[in-house]
């Protein structure tokens, strides 16, 4: 009897919209996986591409960014700056050999709870089907298997 992968994704969360959607959908008892563990930021133009980076070498499976939609954003055009993170991130995996499905990124006001929950359950999915990560052993196959214990060797010698 095989165990099905339960993918584990780290979620990047705006405070003022797509927080409050997943709030919301958790009041209205809509239902999404637990898979996601959601961050909350003031604004996703704060998201640093290395917390994303970060979040996949520490065994995420998937991250999936939300924001206020274009134009509604409470610090001015940040989302469109969390726009082209995102492409140039999803760019930048891709040369690296990650799937870009591994990364995501949604637009969800406020009163978009249904929409956030409709939006994890669909990238839990594609996630699930695309298997582990596994990244380390990415690296590795790759050539890139120093660990840390290995640089600090190479530091003090």
């Amino acid at each position: 009897m095989s165990e099905q992968f339960e993918p584990i994704l780290v979620g990047f969360t705006c405070n003022w919209c797509s927080y409050r959607a997943a709030d919301l959908a958790g009041t209205a008892r809509v239902k999404y996986p637990p898979n996601i563990r959601l961050i909350r930021l003031m604004c996703s133009g704060r998201l640093d591409p290395a917390f994303v980076m970060k979040a996949l070498a520490e065994g995420a499976d998937g991250v999936l960014i939300t924001g206020c939609h274009p134009g509604e954003c409470h610090y001015l055009e940040q989302n469109y700056k969390a726009l082209r993170r995102f492409l140039l991130l999803r760019r930048t995996l891709e040369q690296m050999g990650i799937e870009p499905g591994r990364i995501k990124l949604v637009w969800a006001s406020a009163a978009e709870g249904v929409k956030l929950a409709h939006e994890i359950n669909t990238m839990v999915e594609e996630v699930r089907a695309m298997g582990p990560l596994n990244w380390p052993k990415r690296w590795e196959s790759n050539g890139f298997h120093a660990t840390v214990k290995e640089q600090e060797q190479e530091v003090t010698a």
